[in-house]
């Protein structure tokens, strides 16, 4: 396992390659990039890469992505590609080494009409294909010094349902096309990263009671750290990774307690009588919003890290919003827009600022759930469900652009990435 996490630095199946993208609007000139594979007896290797690496370029909304399908040669008739108005060319190539495979990049600028970049990407399991793409994505972006899309190349994980009773943590890269089972046997729930490298995560698993485990990816060990009789959640982490925010219930409802992992302390800082779940931290560690029943439906609130400072409403839209996420100032939550007694209901996403009257709709349609931030806030990820499809969705909220990855066969519990 350790061999195969170190691999993910440098560098399933096909389902998730084709994102479905949703244009808003269209706010600047970005650069039109054309994507070859070659045409080699490592083809069809190399064609899986260069797919995944359209739909990255795509995602990043920095590039208008072009398809160039195979090319044979290595020379660049860069008047055609002029003519054409590409400003980047950039081909893909696989060969094999050993067990694993090295896929390389060429980056040509064709409005210099020079070769810019050539780079090799060492993968020695085949199956992290897709952090080659990853990384060639980022490399390309970084050449055109557009904003950092390093979130790329971090990991989803995620909690997906087997059967009854029966749940696997997995790790995945964020289109869900490399998958690696982690944890399994039993009911293993609602994953979180424990730090910002992400070599360790949290998760819940029963116990004879709901017991939070912490587990090392890189070593296997885990450690239990508390059981509480109703639950037991684990939902955020502080940004120094020593403190948590957890959601137990050792009496008959759910409240919300700071948890030091340092000395061990167990901060009770909501009791009500309903339900408190879900704290995240703001306002650099020092507050959290979370969700309760409090306004006699689920709501988001906040209040000071402290036993005794006030509780504030902070959202006052819709009728049901029974999930959010934080960055910053920042808040995603979920709002209920229908009150279908058959059927989905439509649960639409909202951004708002904790500073200012600031409201922003992310979704029009569907059932959006569990909003997640990006490491560096400004994506958000999020689980859509239709009447014909389910599927994980990826907002790039700079440039009001919206990707959707089918999900076929796999029923998502909970994720962190």
């Amino acid at each position: 396992m350790r061999i195969l996490l170190l691999l993910f630095i440098y560098c399933g199946s096909l389902f998730a390659i084709d994102a479905t993208l949703d244009v808003v609007k269209t706010i600047q000139k970005i650069p039109n990039v054309e994507v070859s594979y070659s045409d080699s007896k490592n083809s069809e290797q190399a064609k899986k890469i260069y797919k995944i690496l359209m739909t990255d370029l795509k995602i990043s909304s920095h590039f208008e992505v072009f398809d160039g399908d195979k090319y044979k040669g290595g020379s660049v008739d860069y008047a055609t590609y002029q003519a054409k108005k590409i400003d980047l060319l950039v081909r893909v190539e696989v060969k094999n080494e050993n067990n694993g495979i090295q896929a390389m990049m060429y980056l040509y600028d064709i409005n210099s009409s020079e070769f810019k970049i050539s780079k090799i990407y060492t993968i020695s399991n085949q199956s992290l294909y897709p952090f080659a793409a990853h990384k060639m994505a980022i490399d390309i972006n970084n050449y055109i010094k557009a904003p950092s899309i390093d979130w790329m190349n971090r990991f989803v994980v995620l909690s997906k349902y087997m059967g009854s009773g029966e749940t696997e943590i997995v790790i995945s890269d964020y289109t869900l096309t490399y998958q690696k089972v982690v944890i399994k046997g039993g009911l293993n729930i609602f994953p979180k990263w424990a730090n910002l490298d992400q070599t360790e995560i949290y998760y819940t698993k029963y116990l004879q009671k709901p017991t939070i485990v912490k587990y090392n990816l890189y070593t296997g060990l885990s450690k239990n750290i508390i059981q509480s009789d109703g639950m037991a959640i684990v939902s955020d982490v502080s940004k120094d990774g020593t403190k948590l925010l957890l959601s137990l219930a050792p009496e008959t409802q759910s409240d919300i307690f700071l948890y030091d992992l340092n000395t061990k302390k167990n901060t009770q800082l909501t009791k009500y009588t309903g339900i408190d779940v879900s704290g995240n931290f703001i306002d650099n560690d020092t507050a959290m919003i979370f969700i309760s029943d409090r306004a006699g439906y689920p709501n988001v609130f906040a209040k000071k890290l402290a036993i005794d400072a006030p509780v504030e409403q902070v959202v006052y839209h819709g009728r049901n919003n029974s999930s959010a996420s934080a960055y910053g100032d920042y808040v995603v939550y979920t709002s209920r827009e229908s009150a279908n007694e058959f059927g989905l209901n439509t649960f639409n996403l909202y951004l708002i600022s904790t500073k200012s009257d600031y409201i922003r709709r992310l979704t029009a349609n569907g059932t959006n759930q569990m909003p997640r931030f990006s490491s560096d806030g400004g994506s958000i990820m999020f689980l859509k469900h239709t009447q014909n499809q389910s599927a994980l969705g990826i907002i790039r909220l700079d440039y009001n652009r919206s990707y959707l990855f089918p999900l076929n066969h796999i029923k998502i519990q909970a994720f962190d990435w």
